[in-house]
């Protein structure tokens, strides 16, 4: 049996599956006198043996001739997409996208095509991203039907390989994110890209200018939640790409002195990647990918050459966390998400205290509620980026640190057995505040809650009196 007949019987596995609601909608479209195909990614996952429950078909079929076919069928219709000439419709637990044939027209310039539907299959394929996204697969009555392949996507699949329908300077053109959706297909599939593929990528990679931060971003984000994002970020960089979406990653890419004084900082970010993806332990995590890549970004502008022939970061978490924080806003992320892993960029040297502490002493109760209290819901997040960053090849080294490291953690669950660490408060709230000084709301009762939290972070809980007297004393040596 060749490779291509079991990659097609793989497929006809993975459509039976859906045999039932393929056919019903195989049924509707011939009632009316129109064609439906499965297509895209769903067909290229189908042959992959990865097929989900999210459908994308194509049609002669205007868009309001499928509103108005399927409107008795579906359980919903929604028509976010449509000036562009998608349905998309849910039937149970299936979701579907129904798009009419396209034969759109690009300026070259602009951001968005020029929507032109079309009326044949052919035309509607050739304008695809990748041949490996420009088969298809007829569906009829009786449930999937002829498989169509006029540009070779069997092939290219077989091979592993992205290779545009047309020119790559043409389709880039059309769409410069398509060249970022290749760096994600890498990540997200294993693939490689064609040699002229790459060199288009190389070419054009500045016109990844045109694209909308938000557009980026969500490429980018599937990228990083790939099966080897490392992959993916390596062409990004080596393309060109990265300079133009994000270029602290290739600006790590620093000249390694004669003497070896450092690591490789870029190709190291890239193993705590795959380090920190080994961690995980609930599916991917996209907070702990982003913040194993751009963990050590602050490293080019904080190098120092030391007197001693030594090299020096110092203070590279901070400016680091600084630097995280500027790009992805300029990305458009969600505050939560910048604030998330931009925390987790400044906390990950925090442990290397408590490492280098150990000959003299452990850390302070008061040290671990404080590494405790402002990793707050991320700590579970922060363990993993830390144990990931160790990539030291020195055996004895790297067994010392994840040694304290098991240390520090049962350190924090010995601690936690006593006091409550995720919810750190004072031991006097803001109305019995208020009532002990005689004062009303205002700056003055934040200032004497923030010194309690922070006697609390000191020293553990305090009883009720002990809280009083020293929040007594602290206001009578402040007046």
């Amino acid at each position: 049996m060749s490779d291509n007949a079991e990659l097609l019987i793989a497929a006809q596995v993975a459509l039976h599956q859906h045999a039932d609601i393929l056919r019903d909608l195989g049924r509707v479209f011939a009632d009316a006198g129109h064609e439906v195909y499965l297509v895209g990614g769903s067909v290229r996952d189908a042959l992959l043996g990865r097929l989900g429950t999210d459908l994308d078909f194509t049609t002669d079929a205007r868009p309001e001739q499928i509103q108005r076919m399927l409107r008795p069928w579906a359980d919903a219709l929604w028509d976010t997409g449509i000036e562009y000439g998608t349905v998309g419709v849910g039937k149970g637990d299936q979701r579907m996208e129904i798009t009419t044939f396209r034969a759109d027209t690009y300026d070259q310039v602009s951001r968005n095509p020029e929507v032109r539907f079309g009326d044949r299959l052919d035309d509607d394929l050739v304008r695809r991203d990748f041949t490996v996204n420009a088969m298809a697969v007829r569906i009829t009555p009786q449930g999937p039907g002829e498989f169509l392949d006029p540009l070779n996507g069997l092939d290219a699949l077989r091979a592993r390989v992205l290779d545009t329908p047309a020119a790559p300077e043409v389709s880039f053109g059309d769409d410069p994110l398509r060249m970022l959706r290749a760096a994600r297909f890498v990540s997200q599939l294993g693939f490689t890209v064609a040699p002229r593929v790459r060199e288009a990528m190389a070419a054009m990679s500045g016109q990844l200018g045109r694209i909308t931060a938000e557009r980026v971003a969500a490429e980018l984000d599937k990228l990083v939640l790939g099966a080897d994002p490392a992959a993916g970020v390596d062409l990004m960089v080596a393309s060109g790409l990265g300079d133009v979406v994000l270029p602290e990653i290739g600006a790590m890419r620093m000249a390694i002195d004669e003497h070896h004084q450092h690591k490789d900082v870029y190709q190291h970010s890239l193993t705590v990647l795959r380090q920190a993806i080994e961690l995980e332990d609930d599916g991917p995590d996209l907070v702990l990918r982003w913040a194993a890549l751009l963990h050590d970004i602050g490293k080019p502008a904080t190098r120092r050459h030391e007197s001693d022939g030594g090299v020096s970061f110092h203070h590279h978490e901070v400016v680091g966390a600084k630097m995280t924080r500027k790009r992805m806003r300029a990305l458009k992320y969600s505050k939560q998400m910048v604030e998330d892993v931009s925390q987790l960029v400044y906390l990950h040297l925090r442990f290397h205290g408590y490492a280098d502490s150990r000959g003299a002493g452990k850390w302070t109760d008061s040290a671990v509620r404080r590494y405790v209290t402002d990793a707050g819901p991320l700590l579970p997040q922060l363990h993993k980026l830390v144990r990931a960053d160790c990539t030291t090849r020195n055996k004895r080294r790297a067994a010392r640190l994840q040694a304290n490291y098991d240390d520090l953690e049962a350190r924090i669950a010995e601690l936690a057995a006593k006091e409550d660490l995720q919810r750190v408060r004072p031991d006097l709230d803001g109305n019995e505040i208020m009532k002990i000084l005689d004062i009303p709301a205002g700056p003055q009762v934040g200032e004497a809650w923030r010194y309690l939290k922070e006697l609390r972070l000191d020293r553990g809980p305090l009883d009720h009196d002990e809280a009083v007297a020293e929040l007594v004393k602290w206001w009578n040596a402040r007046s």
